[in-house]
C-alpha cells in the first residue's frame, strides 16, 4: 500500500500538463445565503490558486467567510458563483481526493481510534488487510501507534485532532484542507500541534490550504497567506513567507518570523485598529 501510493504520487508529480497549470485553483468564487434575516453575502470573487505541494494559509477577520470557503472546496456547499479546479477538473462534490479536517475532531466516540481512522476505508469497501496496514503506517505517521485501541473520550485534545488529521488522510488525499483545527487547543498544545503539522507535511506533502487565526502560525506553516477582508471576503492581498524549510516553533521568536506576522498584521489593517479585538493579531503563544 505504502509503495503503490508512492508510485501514485510520483506519477502526478510527473505529469507534464499538471506542471504547467495550478493544481487547486479557486476562481472568482462568491457564496450568498438567504435567511430569515434576508440575504447574506459571505465571499465575493474570490480568486486564487495553490501549486502542487504548497503550504497554504487563509487569514481574516471573523466572520468573513473562511470556513464557507473550504466547505466549498470540499464540495459540502456550492458556490452562488466561480468554480474550483483541482488538477484542471471542476470540483462540485465530495471527493476522495479532498481531506478536510475541522476544528471539532468529530470522532466517533463508540469507535477506537483504529476504527476511527478507518472509518473512510471501510466505507470504501477496501479490503481489510489493506486497511489494516494503511492504518497502522498512518496511526505511526502522528504518533498513535500505542492509542490505537482507545477510545475519543480517553484522549487530549492535540491527540484527538492528529486522529483526525490521519483520518484525512487516509484515502490518500491529494489536497488537505484544515479549518482552523488547533483553534480550540491550550497554547502550550497548539505549539506543539505546529511542529506536528509541520513534521506531517515535510513527510507527505500534501497540498494544504489551511484556515487560522494566528498571524504567527500563518507565518511559522505557510509558504503563502492569503489575506480576506471583512464580509464578503474578497482577497485583499497575497504574502509570500520567505522562511527556508524544515521550519520549527523556534522561529516564533525570531525578527525574519516576526517580520512577517507584522506585515500579515498591516495586510488585516490591526495597526489602524481595525481588527484591534481580533485573535488575528494574537500570537501562537498567546492564542487560545
Amino acid at each position: 500500500m505504502k509503495n503503490s501510493n508512492t508510485a501514485d504520487r510520483a506519477s502526478r508529480a510527473s505529469d507534464p500538463i499538471l506542471q504547467h497549470q495550478p493544481f487547486l485553483e479557486i476562481r472568482d468564487l462568491s457564496a450568498r445565503f438567504t435567511s430569515h434575516l434576508g440575504e447574506l453575502d459571505a465571499l465575493k470573487y474570490v480568486t486564487f490558486s495553490l501549486q502542487r505541494g504548497e503550504f497554504v494559509c487563509l487569514i481574516g477577520p471573523s466572520g468573513c467567510g473562511k470556513s464557507t470557503l473550504l466547505r466549498i472546496v470540499a464540495g459540502l456547499l456550492a458556490p452562488s458563483t466561480g468554480e474550483v479546479r483541482l488538477r484542471g477538473k471542476l470540483q462540485t462534490q465530495p471527493s476522495n481526493k479532498v481531506g478536510l479536517v475541522f476544528q471539532d475532531p468529530t470522532l466517533l466516540p463508540w469507535r477506537t481510534v483504529h476504527k476511527n481512522v478507518a472509518l473512510p476505508l471501510e466505507l470504501a469497501g477496501k479490503p481489510a488487510a489493506t486497511i489494516q496496514e494503511r492504518v497502522s503506517e498512518l496511526l505511526g505517521l502522528v504518533g498513535l501507534s500505542d492509542f490505537e485501541d482507545e477510545y475519543p473520550a480517553n484522549l487530549s485534545g492535540g491527540m484527538a485532532q492528529r486522529a483526525a488529521i490521519a483520518r484525512a488522510l487516509a484515502q490518500d488525499p491529494e489536497a488537505l484542507l484544515l479549518d482552523e483545527p488547533f483553534g480550540a487547543l491550550d497554547a502550550l498544545t497548539r505549539e506543539v500541534m505546529s511542529a506536528e503539522l509541520l513534521r506531517i507535511w515535510e513527510r507527505t506533502k500534501r497540498t494544504v490550504l489551511m484556515v487560522t487565526h494566528s498571524v504567527e502560525e500563518a507565518a511559522l506553516l505557510s509558504d503563502r497567506v492569503v489575506v480576506l477582508s471583512a464580509r464578503p471576503g474578497r482577497v485583499i492581498d497575497i504574502i509570500p513567507v520567505p522562511l527556508s524549510r524544515p521550519r520549527s516553533p523556534r522561529l516564533l521568536s525570531t525578527e525574519r518570523l516576526q517580520a512577517t506576522a507584522q506585515r500579515l498584521r498591516d495586510a488585516l489593517g490591526c495597526d489602524n485598529g481595525v481588527c484591534a479585538d481580533l485573535q488575528e493579531c494574537g500570537s501562537v503563544q498567546l492564542a487560545a
